[in-house]
């Protein structure tokens, strides 16, 4: 596709295909390990944690206070094309689309906010780092989130 149509289009489209699918995987993922509707960041730290990603590369979570923060310190598409010598994917604006909906997913009150992710520089050993939190108003959505699924 990025080939063939250039890179807007590739992330158009990858755009499309994060925003149905992570609402997809959370919805069975909550449904497998019976996360209740509304259990905060245990929830989702549970349901990042059993996201077919958790077996293709290395992450990280941790909580911060009454953050969590997840990091991906590998990622198979920036390793695959760090190896045939591409630019990182920017995949910025697709992340947020997919850890958003599948943060809200878990649970409508988490938002998420990106710490880093391609096309800016992010540091030596992460691809990207995400930061959720329970909301602090209904309907509150953070700068640079994605409006709910």
């Amino acid at each position: 596709m990025e080939e063939s149509r250039g890179m807007d289009e590739a992330v158009r489209r990858d755009e499309e295909a994060m925003a149905a699918w992570t609402v997809i995987e959370a919805r069975r993922i909550k449904e497998r390990l019976g996360l209740p509707s509304e259990g905060g960041l245990d929830a989702l730290e549970k349901a990042l944690r059993a996201r077919l990603y958790a077996l293709l590369n290395r992450q990280e979570i941790r909580r911060e206070g009454d953050r969590l923060i997840f990091t991906m310190k590998t990622c198979r598409v920036q390793d695959a094309r760090n190896r045939k010598g591409l630019p990182p994917f920017p995949c910025r604006s697709v992340g947020i689309l997919e850890y958003a909906g599948f943060a809200r997913t878990i649970d409508p009150r988490l938002e998420v906010r990106c710490r880093h992710c391609p096309p800016e520089p992010t540091p030596e050993g992460e691809w990207c780092s995400w930061e959720f939190v329970l909301a602090r108003g209904c309907g509150s959505v953070q700068e640079g989130a994605a409006p709910p699924p």
